[in-house]
């Protein structure tokens, strides 16, 4: 599945005021990465966020987000955004915070 460019330069925008991320293809779009730790991610017209658990199941809670399936299984850590909830920088913004929240607290992977 290809991704959105236009969401992956917003995604990129947003973060670049947040320090340093990598870039990788993953699952068929585009991840960002931080200290070898998946942030999130654009798949089609979707935004990937790594929130863990329990910011997952709060995330769900909002209709239309739903926990990403990647390889068919529901992660119980990742959801899924539509991009009818990314409409303004704002909302792009607050759910990038998050994730970079959730990825500040995970060890560093080399």
């Amino acid at each position: 599945m290809a991704f959105d460019p236009d969401l992956a330069r917003r995604v990129r925008e947003a973060l670049a005021t947040q320090g340093a991320f990598e870039e990788k293809r993953m699952f068929g779009g585009v991840a960002f990465m931080r200290r070898g730790n998946m942030v999130c991610g654009v798949l089609g017209e979707s935004l990937i966020l790594r929130l863990g658990e329990e910011g997952a199941a709060r995330a769900v809670a909002d209709r239309g987000v739903a926990l990403f399936a990647g390889a068919g299984r529901p992660m119980r850590t990742m959801v899924q955004v539509p991009a009818e909830k990314l409409g303004t920088s704002e909302d792009l913004v607050r759910w990038l915070d998050a994730a970079v929240a959730f990825t500040e607290t995970l060890p560093a992977k080399s």
